[in-house]
């Protein structure tokens, strides 16, 4: 009997013994974190105009910080297209992976059909979609600017006036008009095809459409680059924009290349590069 009662302990202590073996050489699979692909799609409508139309770059494993930098194209506001900002999108690409890009068209502006408020009213339509599905597209509310021109017009003008959620880290104006209301703009009959496309407006529109105007103590660090021999933009609008953002204290940059125009190229133009790149990296780049 007792012989049995030894072997019924034996018997329980192994079955013990064999559950906790299990257990303890039972392999855990690893978590293997999820793959975010990256996200490209071209010609997105956003409206019912052809040329209101955007390109989005989004970059593989992104995460809900990840912010967008919009690039605005030029053309005085009445031509022009994103494919004239392929190789800002592809400078930005190249050295800051980790940032995405939307490349849009907005509607050009003709007769009876001013530039203002219609473009702004494009920028924003398209951050509202992208506000809309930042959940699906795994991207931050955050944005940033670069524009060109006119481009830098509508870029500093959004967000200095028309950003109401604070969404804008940074833009960056190259060449682009700040003052409408300058007398070397207003007064200059060089320019007056402006002020006809804008519908002969009032001072107190033009002030209105104007960056230098709008721009407030609470205005996005901002970063400014213009020519001294630019013969589209007065030297006065960097030159203005410059002294009304130090005295509103909003951080900023203003880069003047006194030999050159209304773009270009070389040393200057790798000068120019190198200093967005910064701007980048300390206000959009996420960790």
């Amino acid at each position: 009997m007792k012989n049995l009662k030894n072997i019924f302990y034996l018997a329980l202590f192994g079955i013990f013994f064999l559950s906790c073996s299990t257990d303890d050489d039972e392999v855990t699979p690893e978590l293997v974190p999820e793959v975010i692909e990256a996200y490209e799609a071209l010609d997105v409508s956003y409206g019912s105009d052809n040329n209101q139309v955007f390109d989005i770059y989004l970059p593989e494993n992104r995460t809900e910080d990840t912010k967008i930098l919009f690039l605005i194209h030029g053309g005085s506001w009445v031509s022009g297209d994103k494919s004239d900002m392929s190789s800002v999108k592809a400078f930005i690409s190249a050295l800051h992976p980790n940032v995405g890009i939307v490349n849009m068209n907005y509607t050009l502006a003709g007769i009876n059909n001013p530039p203002i408020p219609m473009q702004t009213e494009d920028i924003s339509m398209v951050v509202d979609y992208l506000s809309m599905n930042k959940s699906s597209l795994i991207v931050s509310d955050d944005i940033g600017f670069i524009g060109l021109s006119a481009g830098a017009h509508l870029s500093l003008l959004w967000s200095y006036a028309h950003d109401v959620n604070n969404q804008v880290d940074m833009v960056c104006s190259i060449v682009g008009p700040a003052n409408f209301t300058d007398p070397a703009y207003y007064d200059n009959v060089l320019y007056q095809p402006v002020f006809q496309l804008f519908g002969n407006p009032s001072i107190e529109f033009l002030e209105s459409a104007s960056p230098y105007h709008r721009a407030t103590t609470s205005s996005p660090p901002t970063l400014l680059f213009y020519g001294g021999m630019d013969p589209l933009v007065p030297t006065s609008q960097g030159v203005d924009m410059d002294a009304q953002l130090t005295t509103l204290g909003v951080p900023h940059e203003f880069h003047f290349y006194p030999e050159e125009g209304h773009g270009w190229e070389g040393e200057n133009l790798l000068d120019t590069t190198s200093k967005i790149s910064t701007y980048i990296n300390t206000y959009i780049e996420t960790e």
